[in-house]
């Protein structure tokens, strides 16, 4: 998988998340109704696709919803004998990359190497693409997904397209947040599960 960038800076931002073929984020429970992701994230490809799109990343950019839930989990795996290889793999890089989490609520980021912020994403990406280092992604917050789309900021879409049709919840992409673009289909793996990997450019 070769890398691709911003026209003014060697950094790529890339956006990781996954979807239900209707484009939800979670169900109509609300934002815990998630469980039609598991089966399609604990596949062998789905987790070597995980571990292929962020290991090129130097920086890693949170919500602060995923930033409390990622940081209740995570950080223990790296040393968990009976956790996948994949899993403390990514454990350890999301333990020591730099971390940049958006909130207006919290006072504390705990977590090695995090950091908090009350700008907005598409200011801190453009700060960030002026600096050196890999990859900027954006792990499966949506709020800062939406707003780094909405200012063409992003190079690449990561999606994991799950073969569920959830009927009702939130959606990745809507009309007011969303500009029009051009994506090319840089990857795409399909699981054994039926959720398909995918990787667009950005065509500017």
């Amino acid at each position: 998988m070769t890398s691709t960038n911003h026209p003014d800076t060697a950094r790529t931002v890339v956006a990781n998340i996954s979807l239900s073929l209707d484009g939800r984020i979670h169900g109509t429970e609300g934002e815990h109704d998630m469980g039609w992701i598991v089966p399609h994230a604990i596949s062998d490809a789905s987790r070597d696709h995980m571990v292929r799109v962020t290991s090129p990343a130097t920086t890693a950019l949170l919500g602060r919803k995923n930033y409390e839930g990622f940081s209740q989990f995570w950080p223990s795996v790296a040393d968990a004998d009976e956790a996948d290889p994949r899993d403390r793999a990514f454990s350890r890089w999301l333990n020591t990359v730099e971390k940049v989490v958006f909130s207006t609520t919290l006072t504390d980021a705990a977590w090695e190497n995090a950091t908090l912020t009350s700008r907005s994403p598409a200011q801190v990406v453009a700060d960030l693409r002026d600096q050196p280092g890999g990859d900027i992604i954006v792990l499966s917050s949506s709020s800062v997904i939406r707003d780094l789309l909405n200012a063409d900021a992003i190079d690449r879409l990561s999606i994991t397209l799950c073969p569920a049709t959830v009927g009702g919840g939130a959606r990745l992409f809507d009309d007011d947040v969303l500009g029009s673009g051009a994506w090319s289909l840089a990857d795409h793996t399909v699981t054994a599960s039926g959720a398909i990997c995918l990787l667009y450019d950005r065509i500017r």
